[in-house]
């Protein structure tokens, strides 16, 4: 099993030098935005950089040389019925919105400054790209489709304010090929948050806490619920566990940790960052503890064990029984703290 994608970091649209260095973060990909992060002013500019996310991205990663970007191919493992198969694996993990703050040039939230440059250090086969555009019925939401479009199809679209089945229909007929990430940020989306989850394309769902926050009237806390909605939605529809919305304060990585945590409890898998220094503290917060992993070893061990020695009932030194269940979750607590 690959190792999941555990942190994707968002990264204004409009700064391609951002772009690049977000690339080389050591993130396990970026989330180019054109929703949040972008001034009505500024969005057809950057529109623009779009096309050149390819280069940015081969120019990011020249060491992935053997075709690192692929275009997907009908009838390959990324056709319809495949790509249910892999989704219904936890390899892959989008993060969820949350509100972009400013990013001032020097400022200790300028994810380009240069004492937060890290080395080019890809964490999978090819790093994870996708792009939010902006929602249904914006004035910018036809451009940016038709816009990412254009795109090859390993960058993947990020949607903000799903709501309707009929308009995820839609961007999977105008994007073909190309994973869906729906992002739930309403009371209507959380009410249909299987429906959504099931439609054509769809590879991950998740939350856009701030918005959702504020529709419903609730503090944080109060999203608790919503929580579980998602991440029960999600499996049902045999998508990955979902990643945690983006948690806005970049200096305290005690609160960021404590929340990871707690999400990974809630059965999040990965969170999305907005400021590289939160990514170390992300990865972390996520990865098995050594009695995690040694006890996943001891299952898949016992496992194989009883396979060889033609033994049906599967037991561990404790008393516990193994079922299909403790497998996956074993394969997915070596994966995960895999480096």
């Amino acid at each position: 099993m690959s190792r999941p994608v555990v942190v994707l970091l968002y990264v204004p649209a409009d700064r391609p030098d951002r772009i690049g260095k977000a690339l080389t973060s050591g993130a396990d990909g970026i989330i180019v935005d054109l929703e949040d992060a972008v001034a009505p002013s500024a969005k057809d500019a950057a529109r623009g950089v779009l096309a050149t996310l390819p280069d940015l991205a081969r120019s990011a990663f020249p060491e992935l040389v053997e075709s690192p970007f692929p275009e997907r191919v009908e009838g390959s493992e990324t056709d319809d019925e495949e790509r249910r198969v892999r989704q219904a694996q936890p390899t892959v993990a989008a993060e969820q919105a949350g509100p972009f703050p400013e990013l001032v040039e020097g400022s200790e939230t300028d994810a380009g400054a240069e004492d937060q440059a890290r080395p080019a250090t890809p964490t999978a086969a090819r790093p994870v790209v996708q792009v939010r555009i902006n929602a249904v019925g914006t004035p910018w939401h036809d451009a940016d489709a038709e816009a990412l479009a254009a795109l090859p199809t390993w960058v993947s679209a990020r949607i903000p304010k799903a709501e309707r089945v009929e308009d995820i229909e839609d961007l999977a007929r105008r994007l073909p090929g190309r994973d869906l990430h729906l992002l739930i940020e309403s009371a209507l989306g959380v009410e249909r948050a299987f429906d959504l989850a099931s439609c054509p394309q769809v590879a991950s769902l998740g939350l856009g806490e701030a918005d959702l926050k504020a529709d419903l009237g609730v503090t944080a806390e109060g999203l608790d619920w919503v929580r579980g909605r998602i991440v029960n939605a999600a499996r049902a529809a045999g998508l990955p566990s979902p990643l945690m919305s983006a948690f806005t304060h970049v200096t305290d990585l005690e609160g960021l940790a404590a929340s990871c945590r707690d999400g990974r409890a809630r059965g999040f898998l990965g969170r999305s960052a907005i400021h590289p220094r939160q990514i170390d503290t992300i990865r972390e917060s996520f990865r098995p503890t050594a009695e995690e992993v040694a006890r996943a070893h001891t299952v898949l061990d016992r496992i194989e064990g009883s396979v060889a020695a033609g033994v049906g009932a599967l037991q561990l030194a404790d008393g516990t029984f193994l079922d299909l269940a403790m497998v996956e979750s074993a394969r997915r607590t070596i994966a995960l703290a895999t480096d």
